[in-house]
């Protein structure tokens, strides 16, 4: 059952790193304004080699309808009358049987939807029968992310042409806001070993905060959470690139600390060129033994609460991107006691400030987490929110917010 469970989670974990390097090829290519031929070529490698379907059409619209790829499939398309037969198709549907001889050659239709107008269809067919599969495990949902952001990106094009400036800014957030969302967990764990929540609200359509709960087996998880100065496409791509360096790393089964952090700041630094920088902040959890790891890279100071008392992690190294070479870094180690609550934040929810433009502090938030740890987490959050919505009044968040909490039993 063990050897099931890990073999599950290298599973997991090696679909979410094909995953992100998809992204990352295809945001970088967008970056760097290659041509649509391009993004095509890109888009065909992944929906071919990384996640094998055999055929697959490509249908966008701009002024007219055009069939722009077409993969394993040598028929007709009519490009009168099939647009009228998707339109009913607003959510992923498999395609059981249909009235459209085309449309029964394909597994499942994935619509992109742009304000509720169809912006794209891909149709798509893997191995043999339609019954095989469903749409998780066709990874229907993360080909609809990537079909959008191609869609989008080839419309920009369109688009940056004709000088639409303001429609061209509001399609590539989209692209960043549908990227953004790949990076978080789909899911936290509540169970015998801890409970685990989180909370996020972006400041703007996209923001700049990332967190994440990575198992390394059965007894062994990494916590993290960080935040990049700036914000934009360039932070969403940043932060993307940023995770793909962690669980790539994360692949050797004795990596260190320290050689992480070398790793990653290397990244930053190489991507940014000293223009942007990222706090942030890695534990590695063993559960069997209750013993608990950390970096602190120049983030806000975790709060854990034990025996009824606080301890502030703090022990670390400087902020990545910051210098070419991290001077020091020093790893902090604790034994978790039962019941103990951990709680990693972004700097928008202590800085965050009411009318009389007081911020709400670390010691205040304390004190809540004192209060309402012995609820399970996602409570625990909820609370916590409703009191920072207390705080701010009629204020808007100033910052991204982000809090990730964890109980240990």
């Amino acid at each position: 059952m063990v050897e099931k469970k890990i073999l599950l989670l290298e599973a997991q974990n090696q679909l979410k790193e094909i995953q992100l390097n998809s992204l990352l090829e295809l945001t970088t290519a967008i970056n760097t304004n290659e041509s649509t031929d391009q993004l095509l070529r890109i888009f065909s490698f992944i929906l071919k080699e990384q996640l094998g379907f055999q055929k697959t059409l490509f249908l966008h619209r701009q002024e007219s309808w055009n069939c722009i790829l077409k993969l394993g499939y040598k028929g007709k398309v009519n490009l009168d009358e099939l647009p009228k037969d998707l339109s009913r198709f607003r959510d992923i549907t498999m395609v059981e049987s249909s009235n459209s001889d085309l449309l029964n050659e394909f597994q499942a239709i994935i619509p992109v939807l742009h304000q509720e107008k169809p912006l794209a269809y891909v149709l798509v067919y893997k191995n043999s029968g339609p019954n095989q599969f469903d749409i998780e495990s066709l990874n229907l949902p993360f080909l609809q992310t990537i079909s959008n952001i191609v869609a989008v990106a080839i419309e920009n094009k369109t688009l940056a042409k004709k000088g639409l400036v303001q429609e061209r800014i509001n399609k590539e957030l989209e692209v960043a806001r549908e990227l953004q969302k790949l990076l978080f967990p789909a899911e936290l764990p509540t169970n015998k070993k801890m409970d685990v929540s989180a909370h996020y609200i972006p400041r703007h359509a996209i923001g700049g905060d990332y967190y994440d709960f990575i198992p390394l087996g059965d007894e062994e998880y990494i916590l993290c959470i960080a935040d990049v100065s700036g914000k934009g496409i360039s932070a969403a791509l940043l932060m993307a690139n940023f995770q793909a360096t962690i669980r790539t790393v994360l692949k050797y089964q004795k990596f260190e600390l320290p050689f992480l952090l070398e790793e990653l700041n290397k990244k930053v630094v190489h991507a940014t060129q000293g223009e942007k920088f990222i706090t942030f902040f890695i534990a590695h959890y063993n559960a069997f033994t209750h013993e608990l790891k950390y970096v602190n890279a120049g983030h806000n100071h975790p709060i854990l609460y034990q025996d009824k008392e606080i301890i502030l992690l703090e022990t670390g190294c400087t902020g990545l991107g910051m210098l070419d070479e991290l001077p020091s870094i020093k790893v902090g180690r604790l034994k978790l006691s039962q019941n103990a609550t951990l709680v990693l934040y972004t700097d928008g929810i202590v800085e965050l400030e009411n009318e009389n433009q007081e911020q709400f502090e670390v010691e205040r938030l304390i004190e809540f987490i004192k209060s309402y740890s012995q609820l399970n987490m996602e409570d625990m959050n909820n609370l916590i929110f409703s009191k920072l919505e207390q705080w701010k009044g009629t204020q808007k968040y100033d910052d991204d917010t982000a809090i990730f909490s964890c109980k240990f039993f």
